[in-house]
This record gives structure tokens, C-alpha cells and sequence, in this order.
């Protein structure tokens, strides 16, 4: 009796691992098939390297390195990142990561699943990380910080490390993909325009300013005196009555002379 109970429970056990093995494999993201890979990262919110979901990153770097990437995102999607970095040996101790995610409006976005600051100590060959974004809202309220249609920036970085580590070699993994697609909600409303960061702030002037001329004798004679402004108008015509009530008031007044 307790050997055909165990063996029931072992079939049971063999059958639930073998239901789970596929289900798991195909929660782990994967590149997109043909997917070209990029190998580079910017170094800034304006210099973010841009990338597709599906789009494999893999890239060379330093300890103590900023690195950000930028996707689109559209109404109803879904995104999950993943990042795994890959150390030197002989590192002197623990270091924390994390990997942020913004918006257009550069607001930090809240992750729902995933490691985003882990801690691994000295002797860890790799670390981690991992952000799976809130569904993209077709709109929202201007003081809410729900995720809206546009691009976000991925930042990755190092927040606590020994010193001596500062600018060792890394290998960086990096991947978003698209868990769901859900389409635009009906939410009785619609973004005007996508949250798209502006890159082009300025442009940066290389020709020497040319310096104003001095001005003229006659504007510096000029200068002391006040600019003409209602106070002053409202003065010169109070005295000029205050004048004509004088003499007025003098003529009417004044003893006519005897001879």
C-alpha cells in the first residue's frame, strides 16, 4: 500500500516538473529572431543609445560607468528588462547595482517584479538585475506619474562599491521585451503627443563673442538724468499749477498802490 502511495506521488512529482520545465522556459525573455545586437551605450539621458524590444545589448565597460539606453513604448504594452553583469576576478569586496527606468518627462518609473538593486559580495562572478514595467496607460493625469506612450530611458550604474574597484572591466547584458500587448485601453481618452525627451537643448557657440561698443559722449551726458516716467509728469505739471495759483492768488491779494 505505501509503496504504490509513494509511487503515485513520485508520478505526480514527475509529471508537475515536467508541466513546469516549459512553462518556465518560456517566461525567461529571449532575443527576436534576426535582431541586430548593439554594442555600445550612452553616457547621458541626451547621448542614450537607442534600441528596440527584442534587441540584444552587449557592451564593454568600466565599474562606476552611467549607462543609459532608450526604447519606445506604446498603449498597452508591457516591458520587462533584464541585465546581467559580469565581473573581474579579484575584486576587494560588495558592490549594489540598479537599473532604473524614466520616462519622457524624466520621472522614475516603478518596477513590478525583479531584482532592480541587488547585492552580491566579492566573490560573485556576475550579477542580475531586472525591471518589469507597469502597462502603458493610453493617457493619464498630468500630477499622476503613470507610464504613458513614448520613450524611457534605462540607466544602469553601480550605487555602492569599494574604491579600489572603481574601474574595472565589465561585461554588460542587456535586454527588453515585450511580455504583453494588450492594445490601447479604453480609458476614454488619448495622449496628445508621445513623452519624447528633448536631445536637442541647445547648440554650443565656438566663435569668440565680439565685445558691444562704448557708448557715445552725448548718451553718457545723458545718463544721469532719470528716464521720464508718470511720477515725473504728474510732478512738473503740479508745479507748474502750483505757479499759476501763486501769481493768481498774489494779483487778487496784492493793495493797490496810492499816489
Amino acid at each position: 500500500m505505501r509503496t504504490a502511495l509513494f509511487r503515485s506521488l513520485a508520478a505526480l512529482v514527475a509529471v508537475g516538473g515536467a508541466a513546469l520545465a516549459p512553462a518556465a522556459a518560456v517566461a525567461a525573455p529571449t532575443p527576436s529572431p534576426g535582431a541586430t545586437p548593439v554594442n555600445r551605450a550612452g553616457t547621458s539621458f541626451l547621448t542614450a543609445t537607442p534600441i528596440s524590444a527584442g534587441q540584444p545589448v552587449r557592451v564593454d565597460a568600466s565599474i562606476g560607468d552611467h549607462l543609459y539606453w532608450a526604447f519606445s513604448a506604446t498603449a498597452g504594452q508591457v516591458h520587462e528588462i533584464t541585465a546581467t553583469v559580469t565581473f573581474p576576478k579579484g575584486r576587494s569586496g560588495a558592490s549594489t547595482w540598479t537599473v532604473d527606468v524614466f520616462d519622457g518627462l524624466r520621472r522614475r518609473q516603478a518596477c513590478t517584479a525583479g531584482a532592480q538593486t541587488p547585492t552580491v559580495d566579492a566573490k560573485a562572478s556576475s550579477v542580475t538585475l531586472g525591471c518589469t514595467l507597469r502597462e502603458v496607460r493610453s493617457w493619464a493625469e498630468p500630477w499622476s506619474a503613470d507610464p504613458l506612450p513614448g520613450s524611457y530611458v534605462i540607466r544602469l550604474s553601480v550605487t555602492d562599491l569599494p574604491e579600489p574597484d572603481l574601474g574595472a572591466p565589465v561585461d554588460v547584458d542587456l535586454l527588453v521585451a515585450e511580455v504583453a500587448d494588450r492594445g490601447a485601453s479604453a480609458d476614454d481618452g488619448e495622449l496628445a503627443a508621445p513623452l519624447v525627451p528633448n536631445t536637442k537643448a541647445g547648440t554650443v557657440l565656438n566663435a569668440v563673442p565680439v565685445a558691444e561698443p562704448e557708448a557715445d559722449d552725448a548718451d553718457s551726458l545723458t545718463g544721469w538724468l532719470p528716464d521720464l516716467g508718470s511720477r515725473w509728469v504728474w510732478t512738473g505739471v503740479g508745479g507748474v499749477l502750483a505757479a499759476v495759483a501763486g501769481v493768481f492768488g498774489f494779483a487778487v491779494t496784492r493793495r493797490p498802490r496810492r499816489r
